[in-house]
């Protein structure tokens, strides 16, 4: 008996330790792997060795730069690096939500995986994680409103729509409309999170956020035009989302921002094998 027992303790115990790394691996998951991205190569001519060496070192002093000014600045800096025709521009931001460490190695990941996800000759990179966005540019798009169909990222869950989409689709506007207010109005780094019952079980949880190099009419213009999509893209789906550069969108029927509700573990991460990436028009 004692055995057996021991047996189970240790069963018990290594369960415990494969659920703790499943959690672990999550986690990583969420911080440290791309959901998608855009990359453009400059079509302007033929680049030198001598300038490609220099476009290269400027691209290389930027990230490093972007994520050193974002750690010191709550998870979002614009900088510079070059001159001439090396010069590029970036920005790096966190959603707004998220942890210091989580934010931090988001976009330490995102300054290691940009340049080979687009490629040496990239003149226009970006990468969308769940809980950051990084871009550079050697055009200087600070304080711009990006919503370029073509240069954005949509998904929306695989799985059978609601049982009722145009109810739905209401209590999730519903929830978009509260968060958008949130994230214009001053003083909310232009982050907006809300919640809306759909039925007696089922709630709606939706978040808006725009970059902070946009003013207060910029950032409510990105998030007009990102909304005004939802219906038309995501119909009764469980889940969706529509990412520009400039700012971006979600809903889903699980808390997946934080602080999270009572009970509700942690955040989960975005499971690319469930959702379907959708083109913006």
């Amino acid at each position: 008996m004692a055995s057996s027992r021991s047996a189970y303790g240790s069963m018990a115990v290594l369960a415990a330790v494969v659920f703790s790394l499943a959690l672990l691996a999550m986690a990583a998951s969420t911080t440290t792997y791309p959901i998608g991205g855009f990359c453009y190569e400059s079509t302007y001519g033929e680049i030198s060795d001598s300038n490609f060496i220099a476009r290269r070192r400027s691209v290389n002093s930027l990230l490093s730069g972007l994520t050193a000014k974002a750690r010191s600045n709550a998870g979002f800096a614009t900088s510079s690096a070059g001159r001439g025709d090396a010069v590029f521009y970036g920005l790096a931001q966190c959603r707004g939500d998220v942890s210091a460490g989580d934010c931090d190695a988001c976009l330490a990941a995102a300054a290691k995986q940009i340049v080979s996800y687009c490629g040496n000759y990239t003149s226009d990179a970006r990468l969308w994680y769940d809980y950051c966005f990084m871009r550079y540019y050697e055009y200087n798009f600070v304080g711009e409103v990006d919503t370029r169909a073509d240069a954005s990222l949509a998904m929306r869950t695989s799985s059978e729509e609601m049982d009722n989409p145009k109810a739905f689709q209401r209590a999730a506007g519903k929830a978009m409309g509260k968060a958008k207010a949130q994230a214009v109005a001053a003083g909310n780094a232009g982050l907006g999170r809300a919640k809306e019952q759909y039925a007696a079980f089922v709630s709606v949880y939706a978040l808006a956020q725009c970059t902070r190099d946009l003013a207060p009419p910029a950032c409510a213009q990105c998030l007009s035009t990102a909304t005004s999509k939802l219906g038309q893209l995501c119909g009764g789906a469980q889940g969706c989302r529509i990412d520009y550069s400039s700012c971006w969108v979600r809903y889903e029927i699980y808390p997946f921002y934080f602080p999270l509700a009572a009970g509700a573990g942690r955040a989960a991460a975005t499971d690319m094998t469930k959702y379907t990436k959708i083109t913006v028009h």
